[in-house]
């Protein structure tokens, strides 16, 4: 079962009587739904429904959760958390040393049965990914694990949005269990609650394909409309957050998309549940 430490990771802890409910307030996920042994994804958002930070969450026991993130917003992330604390009996920590491995595949291993590893939930159960905070293990094969997240349409901020600049629609947090819609208030559930109802997420992850993909924050266009950006690209795979409203015009019209100056083709993730657009132009929108 191939593995990969991502020493890019940092884990941030949060413990105490009133956890659930001081995470549960703010954040997108529900945690209500979310058991032992799963890695689910999640976000704080801004009060206007963009993503301040993307992470990770699983539970640790009683009381007390971990939020994998990027190590280099971990800090931002604490303070951000701190200010929401209030009254709440939570601590909150980052730890100084976060270990994070994966591990994927369907052959068998350690991972299929130690406790320690946690379920991605981003990736399906037919093609199972597992995430410890504990297994030690070398660098392993990196490069295979950036191609499995680009071919599977997950999306990360740093390479492939800027935080504070994406709604959870555009990185598909609304199709990977990252966004509860059944749950009560959290910060910016009414702009994301409406974006759901009214069907109006525009900008969603794609995937991109070509020879010789240029370089992350290329510009995709289609007979010289902006389409969005390029991010990250693994074997001749990359992602982008297009407006898909644009691209099934060009889809419709035969006109060529293209990343810089190369003719690529581009999908829905498979295992997706959105569509193109159908009947609506995107050419005064």
């Amino acid at each position: 079962m191939p593995t990969a430490r991502l020493d890019d990771r940092a884990l941030i802890t949060v413990s105490g009587p009133d956890a659930e409910h001081f995470l549960q307030n703010i954040v997108t996920a529900d945690l209500d739904a979310l058991k032992s042994g799963e890695a689910k994804p999640s976000a704080l958002l801004t009060p206007q429904g963009k993503i301040l930070f993307d992470f990770l969450v699983s539970r640790n026991g009683t009381d007390a959760f971990l939020l994998e993130c990027r190590a280099d917003i971990a800090d931002d992330f604490v303070r951000r958390l701190t200010l929401y604390k209030m009254r709440a009996k939570v601590e909150i920590s980052k730890q100084e040393e976060s270990l994070v491995a994966v591990s994927w595949g369907t052959e068998s291993g350690a991972s299929q049965t130690d406790s320690s590893w946690l379920r991605d939930l981003r990736f399906p159960e037919a093609s199972p990914v597992r995430r410890s905070y504990e297994a030690e293990t070398d660098s392993g094969d990196i490069a295979a694990w950036h191609a499995l997240r680009v071919t599977n349409g997950l999306a990360e901020s740093g390479t492939d949005f800027a935080l504070g600049d994406a709604f959870p629609h555009d990185v598909l947090l609304d199709q990977t269990g990252g966004v509860g819609f059944r749950k009560g208030c959290y910060v910016g559930q009414e702009v994301v609650s409406r974006m759901q109802h009214r069907g109006t997420a525009r900008r969603r992850v794609l995937i991109v394909s070509g020879e010789r993909l240029p370089t992350p924050g290329t510009e995709i266009t289609a007979g010289g409309r902006a389409l969005g950006t390029l991010g990250s690209t693994a074997a001749g795979k990359g992602l982008a957050i297009l407006r898909i409203d644009r691209v099934k015009d060009a889809l419709d019209a035969g006109v060529t998309i293209l990343a810089g100056d190369v003719a690529v083709d581009v999908a829905i993730p498979p295992w997706a549940s959105f569509t193109f657009p159908k009947g609506v132009s995107g050419e005064d929108a």
